[in-house]
């Protein structure tokens, strides 16, 4: 997968936005204001960074040499992903489970939100 991949399907989720509000080379998505994903667009080889369980983490780490503790972020509740040495499948499982992870922490009010949002898209 290449960063172009990773963005077409994280931009689509309900409630997505990107921005830069760190520097103009780390692109971050965002649902309901709460960041799940970055991307710096730069770096060589392609990864990104996705929240994560940290019992998960521990375990992807150990299966995958793709999958490391995050960089620049926390390195319990963080992974940095090496795109090009993962299969796509397992990245977008990845991208979901940080999204859910990120929506199951949300307040009460901005869960009805996000919820009423998708279905007004519907």
């Amino acid at each position: 997968m290449n960063v172009e991949e990773f963005r077409d399907y994280c931009i689509v989720k309900n409630g997505v936005t990107e921005e830069f509000p760190f520097d103009k080379h780390t692109l971050v998505f965002k649902v309901m204001g709460k960041m799940f994903a970055l991307v710096p667009l730069e770096r060589l080889p392609s990864q990104a960074n996705l929240k994560c369980d940290p019992e998960k983490s521990i375990e992807l780490r150990e299966s995958f040499e793709g999958v490391r503790p995050g960089y620049h972020m926390s390195k319990v509740h963080w992974n940095t992903l090496y795109l090009e040495s993962l299969n796509p499948s397992l990245i977008k499982e990845l991208i979901d489970h940080s999204y859910e992870l990120v929506i199951s922490k949300l307040t009460k009010k901005d869960r009805l939100l996000l919820k009423n949002n998708q279905e007004n898209k519907n």
